[in-house]
């Protein structure tokens, strides 16, 4: 049998009880089997028949799949390649970030309830937790995509919903938002800051963006970038910017910084220094 080259595996390095599998024109076949995590992705390019709980359906471009654990299925190509991109999330965690959205204190996880998904809301959402864990934007933006992602396939309401959320500022979100802008450059995992907020981490989400307009990831970058602004017209270099406020690399910190200004540091730079 001929060895397939089409397929890469990568741990997260932020979440590390999550694995990403990507196949890119793929012609591997695969025979029925089961997974003790849950696993989910989308459809890149082709057309497959996808076999599970007894059922059979013809998958193409932008399905989002969905397996729960020991489920037993298989994928194989309709004819060609295919291309593909999974996630692979431990069931004992995604079980309890289920009962956190949930709000609920069943000692157990929620099945998907459906094979595949064909929501665009929902497989955008996928796609922009896969991005985050595979580029490793940083642990605080995964987190939250994370939690994101896992809310809409519940079919629940998103981070940013109203409903059930106190009107009044809360004074604990103010000493997160705080904390955020003191240590710019620290990943700041989810799980510490709804300690110190006394909160669930994904009710932190939601009464976060309620009163502050965005998730805390979003509402860190947006001052990071506020801040490399004032750095960047008093002439600092940019590396050193990207590294003062956290930034993986330059590319990085250039990476967001055009999402945000759709210009690029050293072009807003050349701006304000030696004119």
């Amino acid at each position: 049998m001929k060895k397939d080259v089409s397929a890469s595996f990568k741990q997260s390095t932020l979440i590390p009880w999550i694995e990403l599998r990507v196949a890119d024109q793929s012609r591997a076949c695969y025979e029925a089997h089961s997974h003790d995590e849950f696993s989910f992705g989308v459809i890149d390019q082709g057309r497959a028949f996808y076999r599970n709980r007894q059922r059979i359906h013809q998958i193409e471009r932008g399905d989002l799949v969905t397996i729960n654990p020991a489920d037993v299925h298989a994928c194989n190509p309709e004819s060609g390649a295919w291309s593909y991109r999974m996630l692979f999330v431990d069931t004992m965690k995604m079980g309890a970030a289920q009962q956190e959205v949930l709000q609920t204190t069943a000692n157990d996880y929620m099945p998907f309830a459906h094979d595949l998904e064909r929501n665009a809301e929902l497989r955008r959402k996928f796609l922009a937790l896969f991005h985050t864990l595979h580029t490793e934007a940083g642990l605080l933006e995964a987190e939250v995509s994370f939690y994101e992602f896992l809310a809409a396939s519940l079919g629940h309401r998103s981070v940013g919903a109203t409903v059930g959320l106190k009107s009044q500022p809360q004074p604990g979100l103010s000493r997160i938002r705080e904390k955020l802008f003191d240590d710019l450059e620290s990943p700041h995992p989810l799980e510490a800051l709804a300690e110190e907020a006394e909160m669930s981490r994904y009710q932190l989400l939601r009464a976060f963006k309620h009163q502050f307009g965005l998730p805390p990831h979003a509402y860190l970058m947006d001052e990071k970038i506020k801040r490399a602004k004032v750095m960047l017209k008093s002439g600092q270099d940019i590396s050193e910017v990207a590294l003062k406020l956290g930034f993986a690399d330059q590319a990085h910190f250039q990476r967001h910084f055009k999402r945000k200004l759709a210009v690029t540091p050293k072009f807003y730079q050349s701006h304000f220094i030696g004119r």
